[in-house]
């Protein structure tokens, strides 16, 4: 099962997908992320579709960010084997943790913008984790319990200023560096530490792996992170990128104004964006 958001002439509207058929979820309003991390809730949404309570509708064309508001983004680094060994870095001990602003989100299919003062923008495919409920000291065993769901995050970077700056903030966080969606899928629909992740760029993969490659998985990184600062709803951990990307290829294959950058997760879907110049 899986959440999505998407425009409408109307205004916003949430709907479900159950056995590859859209339903509007327009009778149970708008969902929190505390009811979408909660069993009994998916449940009764998933019975409603089934037994005809829920409205058909065709798949949207204006798919938004899953998320309506984020409370903030926490990024794992190094958290595949595979891209630590292309960056010819030591495993971590633990995750490695940087931010990214929550400005940064944007939809699907919304363009990524290349700001003028950058010179190596690249992409990065990365499964997202969506916390629904508060969490703080949580054991890995119990993670699943606070998540609203998985999405897929484009964790877009400016190379050269994350460089030159010797920390990551403000490559990170350019305003449209961190596409979203195109669905949240639930917790309990997917193994998060077990699919396969890929990214295209013009149609050609630069990245393909599966988060079996993880180094902390999904409840390490709860756990690790709970014990640290308590995670409210809406908080995006975005679980790392496996190697291909475009800063350490032979030569750098970095974005440009008129590309389309496709980014997939098994299970939750492709989450497509343009490049365009500032």
């Amino acid at each position: 099962m899986q959440f999505i958001r998407f425009a409408t002439s109307g205004g916003v509207r949430w709907g479900v997908i159950v056995d590859d058929q859209t339903y509007g979820l327009d009778r149970f309003g708008e969902p929190s992320l505390e009811e979408l991390a909660t069993p009994g809730y998916r449940r009764r949404v998933e019975r409603a579709a089934e037994i005809g309570e829920l409205p058909a509708i065709e798949e949207p064309d204006d798919y938004l960010a899953p998320v309506p508001s984020v409370e903030q983004i926490i990024c794992i680094g190094l958290n595949y084997y595979d891209h630590a060994e292309e960056q010819d870095e030591e495993i971590p001990e633990k995750p490695m943790l940087f931010a990214k602003s929550p400005s940064s989100v944007t939809d699907p299919e919304a363009p990524i913008v290349h700001p003028d003062d950058v010179e190596q923008v690249d992409y990065e495919v990365e499964l997202g984790i969506v916390i629904g409920r508060t969490a703080c000291e949580v054991d890995a065993a119990d993670a699943e319990e606070y998540v609203a769901g998985y999405t897929v995050v484009n964790d877009v970077s400016a190379r050269d200023a994350q460089f030159e700056d010797g920390q990551f903030f403000r490559g990170k966080s350019y305003d449209t560096f961190a596409p979203m969606g195109p669905a949240l899928t639930a917790p309990d629909a997917i193994d998060p530490n077990d699919v396969e992740v890929e990214l295209r760029l013009n149609g050609e993969v630069k990245q393909e792996s599966t988060t079996a490659e993880f180094i902390f998985d999904v409840g390490d990184a709860i756990e690790y992170l709970s014990h640290v600062t308590t995670l409210q709803p809406g908080t995006v951990i975005s679980t790392g990128t496996p190697g291909g990307v475009g800063v350490f290829r032979d030569p750098p294959e970095l974005l440009a104004p008129g590309d389309t950058v496709e980014a997939e997760v098994e299970g939750i879907g492709t989450l497509e964006n343009h490049v365009v110049g500032e």
